[in-house]
């Protein structure tokens, strides 16, 4: 992983170079430099160790997607904002497995910091209500499961918080 400076400073290195071979009529070899360049302007955008870690999260691999985050070693330094929410948000799903506390908290900082779909924030905000049942702490568990069932746009999660709401009347 390279720091955010230098992808920038890569892609404004190939971008010039590119442009240069296009004005010596090297037209394959600018069109590649460009390309080139448009790819570490995406990996500034978008991390390519937190796609990783979602790779191995989608296949249940909580060990794999730790060892894929713990080698980010400072979040504030080498992410965007929307990225460090969603490395928040990748710690509170390995954390909701083992400790709930901790999980309540890398939770609350993901939704602090934000996360660019809303689905991902509804999913987030659903996570922290089950923390928050699950620590009967019911008042502000109803208010995060309302605004997840806002935020859920395309109806996947709806089972989940009717699930939810009828699991809070028996607390």
């Amino acid at each position: 992983m390279f720091p955010k400076i230098i992808k920038i400073i890569l892609a404004i290195v190939f971008l010039s170079y590119g442009g240069y071979q296009f004005y010596e009529n090297y037209i394959g070899n600018g069109i590649f430099l460009t390309l080139i360049s448009g790819m570490l302007v995406l990996i500034f955008f978008k991390n390519e160790i937190i796609f990783l870690a979602f790779l191995r999260l989608r296949k249940q691999d909580f060990k794999g997607t730790e060892s894929w985050l713990s080698k980010i070693k400072n979040p504030e330094s080498s992410l965007v904002k929307k990225q460090q929410g969603y490395y928040y948000y990748l710690h509170g799903i390995i954390q909701s497995q083992n400790n709930l506390t901790v999980a309540e908290k890398h939770f609350k900082k993901a939704i602090q910091l934000g996360l660019s779909m809303t689905h991902d924030l509804a999913m987030a905000k659903l996570s922290l209500a089950g923390i928050l049942m699950q620590k009967r702490r019911k008042r502000e568990a109803s208010v995060l499961l309302n605004e997840a069932k806002k935020l859920d746009k395309h109806g996947m999660l709806t089972d989940q918080v009717k699930m939810m709401q009828q699991q809070m009347k028996r607390i």
